[in-house]
């Protein structure tokens, strides 16, 4: 049983949005709308997913420009998420939660025995809440460019963040902070190596 004062953990929220028919269908809108408190947090988890499902390529693309889209609404300091109409009424499959579920469900449980509501001025701050809105533009950024083998680390990383969002903890914020900081700085070491890939790509 969840404490009173604790939220809701990452993997009930999970289950709790996984139940019911595996072929039925949830909107996002409607997804946000029941976890309004933590909804940027819901919003980055649920488009990670396609990083973490085999699907065709192209998934980097289409999740990096939904995450720079999360990162300019941290900067305008909104509360909750804005969606456009499609986007809000687009329809997730419980299938695709039950996968990422199944697939997380151990790692889940493993960080919130790890994870509490916490330092929660480095969540809340206005400084704060523009400094995780640059960085999650700069990794949308990079997780939408065609770069081999970098899905699963930036959503491993980005993961973090909509963990620390969900949890509430600002101690996980900063360790994602750090983190990112230090995947972009070996991004921008092989920028050489980068370009001759997107010289290469577009020939």
């Amino acid at each position: 049983m969840v404490p009173p004062n604790r939220p809701i953990s990452t993997r009930a929220l999970l289950e709790k949005l996984a139940e019911g028919e595996p072929d039925g269908t949830l909107s996002l809108a409607e997804l946000l709308d029941r976890f309004s408190e933590r909804a940027f947090g819901l919003f980055l988890l649920l488009v990670l997913l396609p990083c973490f499902i085999p699907v065709p390529a192209g998934q980097g693309s289409v999740c990096g420009t939904f995450i720079v889209l999360i990162g300019i609404q941290f900067l305008a300091r909104l509360h909750h998420p804005w969606l456009p109409g499609p986007l809000a009424r687009h329809q997730i499959r419980r299938r695709t939660l039950v996968h990422f579920r199944d697939r997380m469900g151990r790692w889940l449980e493993r960080i919130e025995r790890l994870t509490r509501p916490r330092a929660q001025i480095l969540l809340d701050h206005p400084a704060a809440h523009f400094f995780t809105g640059l960085m999650l533009i700069v990794l949308g950024v990079l997780l939408a460019l065609p770069l081999p083998f970098t899905n699963i680390p930036f959503g491993l990383l980005l993961f973090a963040y909509a963990m620390a969002l969900i949890e509430r903890d600002g101690c996980l914020m900063l360790l994602a902070w750090l983190l990112g900081l230090a995947e972009i700085i070996v991004v921008a070491g092989f920028s050489g190596q980068i370009t001759a890939w997107a010289i290469a790509l577009f020939r």
